[in-house]
Order: structure tokens, then sequence, then C-alpha cells
């Protein structure tokens, strides 16, 4: 890594993450590592998180770590943010402590001076400026987290801040992973980008170190795919015999088990719809039986989503332009003990 990234000979706390919640838990099968950074106008961590955990078993917990990498760092002095890392920390804190308390979920953030200089970057593939830092910026910080992560598990999983999962999606890449007989190297849970791409931990050193040969030339998908036409491809035959012998080491998995859910990219003024077509239609709500109520909202209802729907576990609630002050209320038809 100090060959690749230079400046860190002079930094000798360069390569160590600052650890802001986390039991240094290890020995589990399934490693997941989420990158975040501020977006305009919304954040998706949150319900990420929630799409991952929600239906999680004790088993399945206890087997697993999602680790969050607060990635923001301001333009001036290079420093992680410290909105955005103590806006992550209370957030996580608030909506998932037994998480925390147990080890499934760690928050961490880079050092400042884990990153080089990336204001003088060379453009490349016809990008603007904006563009190539921000795909640069964000190769480095895939093999940061992918180093943390690597000797917490069997298994590492790339997702990214803004998705949704399928119910037992564990479960599921689990049976994939053990069907496997030839000697693979991605397994593949999402057609989009670098969202649900399964490695082997113990190949992980190998990809980063490939990945930060290439930091400042391409983007992260592209070069996973370099990877593997360095490893399989024959220069003297065709394309065709290339894209067979790398899909023994890419074997992707159907239907995709990770929808992308964002609208606003990390990469300030983009607009992204990206959708999965083959993770089938978006699981937007789960029925519940919720005790007899009456429900009020001030906020402003979208469509038919309504917050009678939700209670009822008929559909999911929208609203939009909250402002301070609004107010979700249930009142209860009949008295209730109530619980955190």
């Amino acid at each position: 890594i100090y060959y690749y990234l230079p400046h860190l000979q002079e930094y000798e706390d360069g390569i160590f993450p600052n650890v802001i919640f986390g039991q240094q838990r290890t020995g589990v099968s399934l490693v997941m590592g989420i990158p975040t950074v501020k977006r305009e106008n919304q954040n998706y961590l949150i319900s990420t998180l929630h799409s991952l955990l929600y239906e999680l078993s004790e088993e399945q917990k206890k087997d697993c770590i999602i680790i969050i990498f607060v990635a923001e760092v301001t333009a001036v002095c290079g420093c992680p943010q410290k909105s955005l890392r103590n806006g992550v920390s209370l957030r996580s804190s608030y909506r998932f402590p037994r998480e925390i308390h147990s080890g499934v979920l760690e928050v961490i953030s880079p050092p400042a001076s884990y990153y080089p200089d990336l204001s003088n970057l060379k453009k490349t593939l016809g990008d603007s400026e904006a563009r190539v830092r921000w795909r640069t910026k964000q190769n480095l910080d895939y093999s940061f987290l992918m180093l943390y992560a690597q000797p917490k598990g069997t298994f590492y999983l790339q997702l990214e801040d803004d998705i949704i999962a399928k119910p037992d999606y564990i479960a599921s890449i689990k049976s994939f992973a053990a069907q496997q007989s030839q000697d693979w190297m991605v397994l593949e849970f999402s057609q989009l980008g670098f969202i649900g791409k399964l490695f082997k931990s113990e190949d992980l050193p190998l990809i980063v170190e490939f990945f930060l040969m290439f930091y400042k030339d391409k983007p992260i998908d592209w070069l996973i795919d370099h990877l593997l036409w360095a490893k399989v491809c024959n220069p003297e035959k065709d394309a065709t015999h290339c894209e067979q012998e790398k899909s023994k080491l890419r074997i992707r998995a159907k239907p995709s088990l990770f929808q992308h859910i964002g609208i606003y990219s990390s990469l300030t003024g983009k607009i992204q719809n990206l959708k999965d077509r083959d993770f089938g239609q978006n699981v937007l709500h789960k029925a519940h039986n919720n005790p007899p109520a009456k429900v009020d909202t001030s906020l402003k209802t979208y469509q038919q989503y309504t917050l009678e729907k939700i209670y009822k576990g008929e559909d999911c609630f929208w609203a939009s332009a909250p402002v301070a002050g609004d107010y979700i209320r249930f009142t209860f038809l009949n008295p209730l003990k109530v619980e955190k």
C-alpha cells in the first residue's frame, strides 16, 4: 500500500481507522461493507440498515458484521467531516442500539492522512475534473474498507448506502456460494455497478492491490473486470473466449437480492434512476398487526400512500416536504402497555 500511496510513509496512522462504534467482532461468515457520504437532498442509510437488519434471525446476527464506512472528507483540510460522522453515529446509536452493543454493526471513518492530494488528477475517459476526483476517492474508499474487513470473516459483501435487500438474503447468499464447485472470484447478487458483489476474504489483498495500482484511472466496476481479464483472458483468442473464461470467475445469481433505491448520487448534481430488473417488485412495506387506533398526521401525503394504509399493513406510507412541528399521531382505542 505504501508503494501506491507513498504519502502514507509520512503518516504512521494513515491506514488505521477511527472506530466510532464497534466490538471488534471477528470469525463470522459474512462481513458487509457500506461506504456512506453526504448527498444532496436525501439520505438513504437508515432505510438501508433497516432493510438489511429487519428479518435477520439471532443466529444470523451472531454470524455477520455490517461495517458503515463514513467516507466524507472536507474539501479544505481533507479530514473526516465531523457533522456527517457525528450524524451517522447519533442516528445509528439511536435506531440500532442492540446491534451496536452486540457487535453486528460497526461504524468507522478514515484518518485524515489516508487520502492523497486529489486536487491535481489527470482527466481520463472524457470525465470532468469533479467526476475523476469522485471516482478516484471512491476507489480509495473501497480499498480501505476491504482491507479493514478482510480479517473479520470468510466472505466480504460489497453494498452501498442506498439499497434494499430481499428477505432471507443471507441464507440465499450462503446457499449460492456453497453450490459453486469451481474456483470463483466474484459472486454477483445484483447486476448494478458494485452493489451486491461477494468476495472471498482471502482474495481481498490481491483485489485491493489491483485497485490501488489503477485507482486514478478507472471506476471500480471497470477495474474488477480488468482484473478478471488479466487472470484468465488469452490475448491470442477472441473476445467471446475471454467472456467465457471470465464467467467462470464472475458468477451471476438470479434473481437479484439487492435493489438500488437512491435517486441523488454521491456525485454532486448527478441524478440516477438505476433499477435492477432482475430484483422483481420492490417490497415497500411488510404487513403487520397493529392494535386498533386512530391515526393522523400533519404531513402532506403523496398519492394513495396514506398513514392509515401502512397502519393496517396494506401499503407503505409516503409523505413529502416535512417541516419542524409536523407530527404523526396514534391514538389507541384501548389501553395498552407501551414498551420500547
